[in-house]
């Protein structure tokens, strides 16, 4: 054998050997990606969320595959989203996906329903029971694959002009508040409005509405809802663990390699958990700073949470006689929020009722 072609030979031999093929053999192609979001700028929670994971896709890839992040409207309307995905129009959005309950009320599970799960039940339910498998299932109908993509914590239970004292002072109200918050709303006798996160402020202050939930201090104070209505009242009834979600094109999910696949995973991951921890950190600090600038909190009346549970437990059950999708995801939800809920009462919620009554 000639000398330089046994050196060129040992050569790709010892590559070989190190292990260095596949990065060889599976060079990843430069791919770019536009995501769609449902939510403004001004909220770097949220929206943030979508930036983290892009910029750990980035990371991940060595800078091959690269996602522009878009607020809502920048693209398509904020509520618009799953159809963009779903037709091709972007390769991805984020978004809550109760936003489209209008479509199938079972986009309300893969998010947030009244009394439904916290947020690490939600977690729990979708990682390590059955809630990811059969949302995706879900999901195939509208051409989209999803991965987790944060979620807020339990939420506040908004803002309003006046203060709610009874079940009697939600007659007639109306009230900005998102997905199955709305239908539950309706039947204890109040006007549900759906009006984007960038929009409230406007019709609160115009007095075009009468009240407006969005998600907790931090957001709410950006959003300046202090401003034009005294009264913050918790708990947030209808979300008390709000999935945000990756929704992705499906043909576009399959195109990429395996690699690629996996850091998609695992920045969703990342993203998912960096937005409740931000949530987690940035409210205390908020709450003090509205309470200390005037704002009245209050708690909803017991008569107001009876009556919206009773209301929405009333829902499910229509909802489960007509709606097969719903009655599918719903009963495994249902066992799994039972059987949390005996969980967290004891070592969760013991050890929460006592750390809340000491003085830190």
């Amino acid at each position: 054998m000639e000398r330089r072609s046994f050196v060129r030979g040992a050569g790709l031999a010892g590559v070989l050997a190190a292990g260095a093929a596949p990065a060889i053999v599976h060079a990843q192609a430069h791919i770019r990606w536009r995501l769609a979001s449902s939510f403004p700028k001004s909220l770097d929670t949220i929206f943030g969320a979508a930036e983290v994971f892009a910029r750990k896709v980035k990371e991940m890839s060595g800078g091959k595959f690269e996602i522009s992040v878009h607020a809502g409207g920048e693209l398509m309307p904020p509520f618009g989203v799953v159809d963009g995905v779903q037709n091709g129009t972007v390769e991805m959005a984020h978004t809550a996906p109760y936003y489209f309950f209008g479509k199938d009320e079972t986009f309300g599970l893969g998010c947030a329903i009244p009394f439904g799960l916290n947020s690490r039940q939600m977690t729990a339910w979708m990682l390590q029971g059955n809630g990811l498998k059969l949302m995706r299932e879900f999901y195939k109908n509208y051409n989209i694959i999803n991965f987790l993509g944060g979620n807020t914590g339990a939420q506040m239970g908004g803002w309003y002009r006046k203060e709610i004292k009874t079940l009697a002072d939600i007659k007639g109200m109306k009230m900005r508040i998102g997905g199955f918050g709305g239908k539950v709303l309706e039947r204890i006798g109040g006007v549900p409005q759906s009006i984007p996160g960038g929009e409230i402020y406007s019709a609160l202050e115009k007095g075009t509405i009468d009240a407006a939930e969005w998600v907790g201090p931090y957001d709410d104070q950006k959003l300046g809802f202090n401003k034009v209505a005294p009264f913050y009242n918790y708990p947030g009834w209808w979300e008390g663990g709000p999935q945000l979600d990756f929704y992705i094109n499906t043909k576009s999910y399959e195109g990429l390699s395996a690699e690629y696949k996996a850091i998609v995973e695992a920045a969703a991951a990342v993203a998912h958990a960096d937005m409740q921890a931000e949530y987690d950190a940035k409210n205390p600090a908020a709450l003090k700073q509205l309470v200390g600038a005037g704002t009245k909190l209050v708690r909803f009346p017991k008569d107001v949470m009876d009556a919206a549970f009773k209301e929405a437990m009333a829902l499910y059950s229509e909802l489960s006689g007509k709606n097969p999708n719903w009655k599918k995801v719903y009963e495994d939800f249902a066992n799994f929020r039972r059987d949390q809920n005996l969980w967290f009462r004891f070592a969760e919620s013991g050890f929460d009722d006592f750390m809340q009554q000491q003085k830190l």
